[in-house]
């Protein structure tokens, strides 16, 4: 080779070398999992036994009957943060004081924080 093509060759593998360093690993890199739900980490500022007026209006929405708008669960829900709403009903349905049966808890959690217009955090489930 001549001077002048081992001078492109060097030139050309620095500027690979570069590249491959601005880029990491190419396109081999491994792809970052997702972060797991939000599972925990909301907490229950309220006596969770205030909760069983909760269970009425509970049964109400599960006849797909209307609630009253003067009823008392969701003023004491009002004043909490979405998760920490849902890990007070969590509780309360842990300690049977919503009396459900906990085959259906999340979709029951969703439709008091619903009725309360509150939201369900993505991925959230009762803590244990």
């Amino acid at each position: 080779m001549a001077p002048s093509s081992k001078k492109l060759v060097v030139q050309f593998v620095a500027l690979s070398l570069m590249i491959a360093a601005v880029h990491g690993c190419g396109p081999h890199c491994p792809t970052p999992s997702p972060p797991p739900p939000a599972t925990s980490g909301g907490t229950c500022p309220i006596n969770t036994l205030t909760l069983g007026v909760c269970a009425d209006v509970l049964n109400l929405l599960k006849l797909h009957f209307g609630v009253p708008a003067n009823e008392q669960c969701c003023p004491l829900l009002a004043g909490l943060a979405d998760l920490d709403a849902a890990v007070c009903l969590c509780t309360a349905i842990r300690a049977k004081i919503l009396g459900v049966v906990n085959l259906n808890v999340t979709a029951d959690i969703v439709l008091l924080l619903n009725q309360c217009g509150k939201t369900c955090p993505a991925g959230f489930t009762c803590p244990r």
